[in-house]
């Protein structure tokens, strides 16, 4: 069995790290940064924090060195989606591909190169605080269902959540996935959001009260277009909101990670996903455009601090 993790920043290496520890997996894992693959290949892949794991996958940055691979899990950022599969989709002829990404529109792109999709979201979070060392944050579930366009068989998907679970990657399979997805992309939408644009951690921003009511606004929208679409939601936002706040007290989501470095969010595909289905279904959502337009003003305005 072969598995490709394409994109090994902080949530693929957690996923590759993990599935490398088993023996009957072969574990390939597709990236550009080259300090990062070539600290893997030389010392291995570790893990700190929450979990500590030290395996071996076998890293790239060349995306023909990728053999034929029965599965792969895409977790690049979401602008980076399309560049990644098209570079790698010769190596998933034969297989079926997972994303694991934040927010909503990479399965569409995904599906445009290989045969099967599938839907996927997952909550353990990290960052990489060296090349092939990864500090591990925060654990929980992944949950994998069929993407109905182009769905991979429920036997495929069964199969990569045995695999991910036994790895130490807790993995559900779903016969609808799209409950799991919402649930995580509103949460997602209240969260990095307001901290990114207030540079709060995710449990100081949401007990905080003014910034709170935006959240709390932004998260009854996506239930809105949720609702329109047909979506029934795995549990309230709102309630995951609050109960994130002990957890998450001090964790800065990786969209607040990306706005202290200056990089590039994924806002188009999590506030700015919530108004393009909100458009669709004809549901306001004034307070995600808020949110998605200033976000795209702040990245704005680093290339005029380049000037």
């Amino acid at each position: 069995m072969r598995i490709g993790i394409i994109g090994c920043g902080a949530v693929g290496s957690l996923f590759a790290a993990h599935t490398a520890q088993l023996d009957d997996v072969e574990v390939w894992a597709y990236d550009v940064w080259e300090e990062h693959v070539a600290a893997i290949n030389e010392n291995g892949l570790r893990l700190t924090g929450v979990e500590e794991v030290h395996s071996r996958p076998t890293a790239t940055t060349d995306p023909a060195a990728l053999p034929p691979l029965d599965f792969g899990i895409v977790a690049t950022k979401g602008m980076y989606t399309r560049s990644a599969i098209e570079a790698t989709a010769h190596a998933f002829a034969d297989g079926a591909v997972c994303s694991v990404q934040n927010g909503v529109g990479n399965e569409e792109i995904i599906a445009e190169y290989v045969p099967r999709v599938i839907r996927g979201t997952t909550f353990p979070a990290g960052r990489v605080t060296a090349p092939g060392v990864v500090q591990f944050d925060l654990a929980g579930a992944t949950q994998i269902g069929p993407f109905e366009p182009k769905p991979a068989t429920m036997d495929e998907i069964e199969r990569l959540a045995a695999i991910l679970s036994r790895g130490g990657m807790e993995t559900i399979p779903l016969q609808d996935a799209r409950g799991a997805q919402w649930t995580k992309l509103i949460f997602n939408a209240a969260s990095n959001a307001l901290c990114s644009l207030t540079q709060l951690p995710h449990g100081r921003a949401a007990s905080n009260e003014e910034v709170r009511w935006v959240m709390d606004r932004v998260v009854e929208e996506g239930k809105q277009v949720a609702s329109a679409l047909g979506i029934e939601m795995e549990k309230d936002p709102a309630v995951l909101l609050e109960e994130s706040i002990p957890v998450a007290f001090d964790h800065k989501p990786s969209m607040l990670q990306d706005v202290l470095a200056r990089r590039p969010t994924e806002i188009d595909q999590l506030n700015g996903g919530i108004c393009a289905f909100g458009d669709e279904t004809g549901i306001a959502t004034p307070m995600n455009r808020a949110a998605w337009y200033l976000i795209k003003g702040l990245e704005a305005s680093w290339t005029l601090e380049e000037q």
